[in-house]
Formats: C-alpha cells, structure tokens, sequence
C-alpha cells in the first residue's frame, strides 16, 4: 500500500525528520520481518538517522571509533548492506552517501534533489518516477533491476543566501 506522500505529485521530503521515531518505526519493521537488528546495525542506523545531510560510511566509522575504538571498515559495511538491503536506508550513488529512508516499511525506488551547495538532500515521493522509468524500460524491452534518480542542483535555502 502506497503512503499518502508518495501519491502527491510534488511531495518531498528534506532529511530533517524525527531519527529516534524512524529508528522506532525501523525496529518495529525488523521485528515484523524477523530480522535481526544487531547493536551494530542499530547504532549505524542512528547514526545515519541524526545526520543532518547524507553521511558518508568512513564519516560513520569515525563516529564509531570515537564511541568503540576498534570498529572495523568491514562491520560498517555490512551493517550498512543490511540497511540498505531492507529499505530501511538510501546510497546516494553520485556523492557515496547514505540517508534514512522516509518510507521504511516499503520497498520502493526514489530519486533525490541533492544540493551542490550544501550537500542536502530532498526525497522525492513521487511513484509516478520509478513507474515511468519502469514503463520505459520495459516498452524497450529492458528489464530494469534498480533505480539511482540524482538530481544535482542548488536547493532554495542556498539560492537565497
């Protein structure tokens, strides 16, 4: 079942959000799914989640180390494939990022508005992307197994400064 938000033609959203609400929702989700949401995988999901802009994964290592002193590239990584793998989580591909996903219950493909500027990014939930991606695909005969939608621009807050 589609969110309200992705059905509107223009909703998006800024990756300013409620983190322990989404790390609520997330952990909700995992237990739905019989997931395992280790300490780890918690802890990069807050850490993801409290970020103001997209957070790159050795930025979330060094928040990792300040707090363990011995956490290794290899565990970030998995417990970020694991995030990424549920939805619970989003790469932006072209500045190799990562945000909290504003949907995490549902699987779906989003493109992102990502300021040149500021290194913001916008969600764009809008299903009508990913279906006419999809549709175009498909009436060329190409069977598209993932989406990366990014936008690079200026976001309003930096054009007006």
């Amino acid at each position: 079942m589609a969110h309200d938000a992705a059905s509107k033609p223009h909703a998006h959203h800024s990756h300013h959000h409620d983190a322990k609400g989404f790390v609520r929702e997330v952990a909700h989700v995992s237990e739905q799914r019989g997931l395992r949401l280790t300490p780890l995988r918690m802890e990069v999901l807050e850490l993801v989640a409290a970020a103001a802009k997209p957070v790159k994964a050795y930025d979330l290592l060094d928040q990792l180390r300040e707090k363990h002193g011995n956490a290794a590239p290899p565990t970030v990584y998995r417990a970020l494939d694991f995030l990424l793998e549920q939805g619970f989580i989003h790469k932006l591909e072209s500045i190799n990022a990562f945000v909290s996903c504003h949907h995490p219950a549902e699987a779906h493909q989003v493109p992102f508005l990502i300021c040149d500027v500021c290194s913001g990014a916008e969600e764009v939930c809008d299903e009508r992307v990913a279906e006419l991606i999809e549709v175009q695909a498909k009436a060329l005969g190409f069977r598209a197994q993932a989406q990366t939608l990014e936008v690079h621009g200026v976001c309003k807050r930096c054009r007006k400064s």
